[in-house]
């Protein structure tokens, strides 16, 4: 029982848990967003930054987008240490 138990809470530490979250941007059309652009950054304790920029603006330059539609932010946090926060725009450049 104390090896199943202990099988249990290793594969209970080591899985990650990811959301993804859709947020309203503009009201700029969806069907013409032909343009996806991504932002990445890395946190340590979910407060420590390691690195990059997950910002709308950051996601919008990297995918060359004047009109934003969508935005979708995905979080992903590995044993409450390491976060990663990844934020995809769509849009168009008129």
């Amino acid at each position: 029982m104390k090896k199943v138990l202990s099988i249990f809470a290793f594969v209970v530490l080591i899985s990650s848990c990811s959301i993804t979250t859709g947020l309203t941007a503009t009201g700029n059309s969806v069907k013409s967003a032909t343009k996806t652009g991504t932002s990445t950054a890395t946190l340590l304790f979910g407060i420590l930054p390691l690195g990059g920029d997950a910002s709308i603006a950051t996601a919008a330059k990297n995918g060359d987008i004047d009109k934003i539609a969508t935005v979708d932010v995905k979080t992903t946090n590995i044993l409450f240490i390491l976060t990663k926060v990844q934020t995809k725009v769509t849009g168009q450049n008129p």
